[in-house]
């Protein structure tokens, strides 16, 4: 009996295999697009609902196809027995979590050579082994280790113990328990047909177990759905950490397992499930479920099916791996494990981030060694390239090494660490976490910022807001009268049906019929409300009530009805019924439903009356489309539009009322049309809109609020003033997403909007982009399809184009998606971005980013602990910018100038000392006087320049304007380095040169009067950079002056105390610090007088 049905199911497919396999053939050289591309397809042939052999004959001849077109890599795709063989199993990956960068042989290598891949570390690490050679020892060998030990150190330190806060995260999720139902002790005489489980870890579940799931539990690998507690055999779950949207989505068990008896016959059914090799797509599912022989009680009994029976598999059949069950219990098939994971498969390995003022001081110190070892030549060549010349030429470069100040890298992390530490305790932001502190200068130099909608600008909380009934329009602050209309309407109701009609009419019941029409419209648009939905009411375990439903919309719109008096209290496929103001209920019989598509954009629902056994069918919908279907109407558009101006969500509904017969004509029509083979669905909603949709009676227009988060609309403004581009990924609908980037006012009003959706074929993405090229104004909507479209075939014309847009809103975005948007902008426009989401979806996108933030929201914590800064609200993006970002950068940027300074003076110093005493390579300073230039007698005055600030915050917030000045990066730039250079340069040289013009006899005195003005240059150059005095400022350069002094007392072996405390030295070092920092004074005043920076036009 098996091998005739499969040779008839052979038979009977070809026509239909042919079909399919001329459709293939366009994909035969490229596995990826024929898996991207044939998904959207099966999911509209599995809509079909052919006969199941038809089904598995095309899903096998697509795997035969895909397995030729993928030869050279393993195909993946799989069909699974129930019981399978420990074997089989074994042949898939395990079922293990792991987010951990290092393990620990690889920990030390890869940090090691994460640090000294850049060059400032590795130069510093060959300085410091030179001087275990001892040709070239040139001081005490400490002062050169220990900076480059204490910056390794930290570094070491942070990165261990951020894995290890991963690795017991991933032990919590591997070690979560969960119930696999148990072949080898199955009992059938066991009670009431429950089966025997036992409790596993997640980690060791295999393809091929059936897992028990009960209410809000998370599913630990993808799984087909096979049975529900829910009779009808469906469930909800939660995908709020797969693609962010916190809307409840249906799921539908596979109907053969759902009519079995009880779960304990599942561990008797020979049975198997198809499944198509592992994609990133979230929306697609390919796979058949096949019973190889009918489950039967006794073996005398007659199969009443034909075998095998073939049943095709959706993704709506489907849970992935990390959504959670919202109801009931259910248990599944586990089909995917592990990396094969659709959740795992969307997310990127997190990398190392660097700053962007890192890799320019990286440059920078590329430059400084050219000059060192140019410096170095110069020096050796002078002299002629006497005796051992390429020891000295070493020597030379060991002595000029503080040119590249290893006191740089240690200064520059104390100041990440404060910028952090201001950061973490702004009072304005609160609960503001630093994760990543090697980025706060990041912060200051964002120019693109990608954003998450559901919940990172929204709240996703939905609230009616309006209805409008053409003459009458009720707002938020009006909707006490809708419920009292609605009292009386049903008042009047149920006085029609109890026979009380009044007998005369006196002028006061005549002034009151208007009020009597106007309540008999509010009771049908509010009925029509109530009944037009998919919302299952749920009665929790401490008796209150929720709504289940998979759009929040509809939701909000059953919680109005309850609020205006109309109660939902049950609701199962064949009916609905309604609590009314005065405590009754009314019952109505669902007799059709038509669920909501994204391609129709409505949903209606045919229902009779219980009491009056009236018909009616109501639809609700876009009002793209409503329009079309109702009757004439002189208002319905232009109050669609006021609407979306206000950012509400439209729905238009209405109503036509069907007598017995009409409705028996279109039942019979739709039953015709519902068992074609061919253009099914077209037939059907051919007979839909024949008998149903049209001169449809317009009840009214609701408009529903998604609440957005505090502030976002002032803070999308700001950002933009500052010259941010704002581009809103989220895998909600397009028309949500336009909704919402009205209210945001990331469109500016009147802006023009471009939708741009389904996509299929090159010539229309190129005629797309053309409208674009020539309209860069306008704001661009695209959908995930169209999207992968364009990122496929004109990738960087796309890139190119859609970058200088004002704003971007791609909608139904996979987690991937968004990781992939982020990488092309940085390394198309080599600028940085930033991006923020509160949601596991979000988690590659922001680990692909410039800079991740991350919102700590319903949506759980994922996204904050896999970000750089997490934050709160959305709104703190603002503060943590274009205040906390603009001063970190600013300040870094003048600290690394001014350390490099530091460093090139003295090597300046040296260099014109060695040339005047015979090129020897001799160190001018030694010892204590090397080691305490660079740290005691000037590290906590140029240190306090990370307390600077040009503007104070509220002029910062006041004008965005000035971040924008930052962005173009020239605060460090060539230009400005090679300014510090020519000051180093001369202040150096004129130190040094008046120092030997006004040279006493003795070698002692150079020393004393030209550190002494070196020292004393130095305090009085960091006073001139500085813009806003700060106490800390103030105390440190006193301080450090005192030190300097005193210390001068304990030093006799570089200081002679006679020469010191007289005149003669007082006025030598007087005269060599004016002609060294004076003339820099002067030049600072007039460029402010003349080229004013764009801050202290403010002040």
């Amino acid at each position: 009996m098996p091998l005739a049905a499969r040779v008839a199911a052979s038979a009977s497919s070809s026509s239909r295999q042919n079909r399919k396999g001329k459709r293939r053939e366009r994909y035969e050289d490229d596995p990826e697009e024929e898996a991207t591309l044939l998904g959207e397809e099966h999911r509209a042939d599995d809509d079909f609902h052919d006969p199941p052999e038809t089904e598995t004959a095309s899903v096998k001849s697509a795997s035969s196809k895909k397995s030729k077109a993928s030869s050279s890599t393993k195909d993946k795709s799989r069909s699974i027995p129930f019981r399978p063989q420990e074997k089989v199993q074994k042949r898939f990956p395990p079922n293990i979590v792991r987010n951990q960068k290092y393990n620990i042989l690889t920990f030390f290598p890869i940090v090691f050579y994460e640090q000294f891949k850049y060059f400032f570390n590795l130069y510093f690490l060959l300085v410091a082994l030179s001087q275990f050679v001892p040709a070239l020892k040139i001081g005490p060998i400490l002062t050169y280790i220990a900076p480059l030990a204490f910056v390794l150190s930290v570094t070491i330190g942070k990165e261990a113990y951020d894995d290890y806060k991963r690795n017991l995260r991933d032990r919590e999720a591997n070690s979560q328990r969960y119930l696999v139902l148990d072949p080898s002790s199955y009992d059938p005489s066991s009670p009431e047909g429950v089966p025997h489980t036992r409790s596993v870890p997640s980690s060791s579940l295999s393809v091929g177990d059936l897992i028990l799931l009960e209410k809000n539990d998370r599913v630990p690998a993808d799984m087909v759905l096979l049975r529900t507690s829910d009779a009808s055999g469906t469930c909800f779950i939660r995908t709020d950490q797969l693609d962010g949207e916190t809307d409840w989505k249906l799921r539908v068990a596979v109907p053969t397992c759902q009519k079995l008896g009880s779960d304990k016959e599942l561990m008797t059914l020979d049975a198997e499930i198809y499944a198509d090799a592992p994609i990133k797509d979230i929306h697609t599912f390919i796979g058949t479920f096949t019973i190889n022989s009918p489950p039967s009680s006794s073996m005398n009994d007659v199969p009443m099916v034909q075998v095998p029976t073939v049943e095709p598999l959706t993704a709506e059949n489907v849970l992935w791996s990390n959504t959670v069950l919202a109801a009931g219990s259910a248990i599944g098939f586990i089909v995917y494990t592990g990396p094969e994971t659709r959740a795992v498969m969307n997310t990127s390995h997190p990398e190392t981030k660097m700053g962007l003022l890192d890799i320019e001081i990286n440059r920078l110190a590329k430059i400084l060694c050219t000059v060192t070892f140019a410096l170095s030549v110069i020096l050796v060549a002078l002299n002629g390239f006497r005796g051992q010349w390429y020891i000295f030429i070493f020597r030379f470069l060991i002595l000029f090494s503080s040119i590249i100040p290893i006191s740089l890298r240690v200064n520059l992390d104390m100041g990440k660490i404060v910028y952090a530490h201001n950061i973490m305790t702004d009072t304005e932001i609160p609960n503001t976490i630093v994760r990543t502190s090697t980025l706060p200068e990041e912060l200051g130099r964002i120019e693109y910022l990608l954003s998450d909608k559901t919940g990172t600008l929204t709240q996703n909380e939905m609230e009616m807001r309006k209805l409008h009934m053409g003459t009458v329009s009720y707002g938020f602050d009006s909707f006490d009268e809708v419920a009292h209309q609605l009292s009386l309407a049903f008042g009047a109701s149920s006085d029609q049906l109890h026979g009380r009609r009044a007998s005369l009419q006196t002028g006061v019941q005549l002034a009151a019929r208007g009020r009597r029409d106007m309540s008999s419209r509010v009771h049908d648009a509010v009925l029509s409300l109530a009944l037009c939905h998919n919302v299952t009411p749920v009665t929790n375990d401490d008796g209150s009530v929720t709504y289940q439903a998979s759009s929040p919309d509809e939701v909000a719109i059953v919680k109005w009805t309850e609020s205006v008096g109309l109660t939902l209290t049950s609701r199962d496929r064949t009916r609905i019924e309604l609590q009314i103001p005065s405590g009754s209920r009314m019952s109505f019989e669902v007799l059709e439903l038509f669920p909501f598509t994204s391609e129709s954009k409505r949903m209606g629902i045919v229902v009779r009356d219980a009491q009056t056994g009236d018909i009616t069918f109501l639809q609700k919908g876009a009002d793209v489309v409503m329009a079309k279907i109702v009757q004439r109407n002189d208002w319905l558009e232009e109050e669609t539009a006021n609407m979306a101006r206000e950012g509400l969500r439209t729905l238009v509904m209405a109503r036509r009322k069907l007598s017995e017969q009409a409705y028996a004509e279109f039942k019979e029509a739709y039953r015709q049309a519902s068992v074609q083979l061919e253009g099914r669905n077209e037939a059907m909603a051919d007979a839909i809109s024949q008998y149903l949709e049209h001169d449809l009676e317009l009840l009214g227009l609701t408009g529903v609020e998604d609440k957005l988060q505090d502030d976002v609309k002032s803070t999308l403004e700001l950002l933009r003033n500052a010259g941010i581009k704002i581009w809103m990924l989220t895998g909600d609908k397009i028309e949500t997403a336009t909704c919402i980037a009205i209210s945001t006012k990331l469109v500016a009003r009147n802006q023009y909007i471009h939708q741009v959706a389904k996509l299929k074929t090159s010539d229309e993405v190129r005629d797309q982009l053309e409208f674009l090229q020539n309209k860069l104004d306008c704001c661009l909507v695209i959908d995930g399809e169209s999207l992968q479209l364009c990122l496929n075939l004109f990738k960087n014309e796309f890139i190119e184009i859609t970058t200088k847009l004002s704003a971007v809103v791609a909608c139904r975005c996979s987690p991937q998606q968004k990781a992939d948007v982020a990488r092309l902008i940085r390394s198309h426009t080599k600028k940085r971005v930033c991006c923020i989401g509160d949601g596991g979806n979000d988690v590659s996108m922001i680990q692909a980013a410039d800079v991740g933030v991350g919102i700590v929201g319903k949506e759980g914590k994922q996204a904050s602990l896999a970000a750089d800064f997490s934050v709160t609200q959305f709104s703190h993006l603002t503060k943590l910018l274009l205040w906390h970002g603009r001063n970190s950068y600013r300040r870094s940027a003048k600290l690394a100038q001014f350390v490099i300074h530091r460093g090139l003076i003295i090597s300046v110093m040296q260099a014109v000392f060695s040339a005047i005493f015979y090129f020897a390579p001799i160190a001018l300073y030694q010892g204590w006087l090397l080691a305490g230039y660079a740290t005691v007698y000037t590290m906590a005055p140029v240190f306090s320049l990370v307390l600077d600030r040009d503007v104070n915050e509220d002029l910062a917030l006041l004008y965005p304007e000035l971040y924008k000045d930052l962005t173009k990066g020239r605060v460090l730039s060539y230009k400005t380095f090679f300014m510090w250079l020519m000051i180093s340069v001369y202040q150096g040289a004129a130190i040094m040169i008046m120092s030997l013009v006004l040279f006493e006899n003795e070698f002692l005195n150079i020393v004393s009067i030209s550190f002494t003005a070196l020292v004393l240059n130095e305090l009085i150059m960091v006073a001139l950079e500085i813009t806003t005095w700060h106490v800390y400022m103030v105390i440190s350069e006193v301080v450090t002056l005192f030190l300097y002094v005193a210390s001068i007392a304990f030093l006799p072996e570089y200081f002679d105390l006679t020469f010191v405390i007289s005149p003669r030295f007082a006025w030598k070092v007087a005269v060599i610090v004016a002609i060294s920092a004076f003339p820099l004074y002067i030049i600072k005043l007039i460029r402010s007088r003349v080229a004013p920076a764009a801050s202290s036009k403010l002040l």
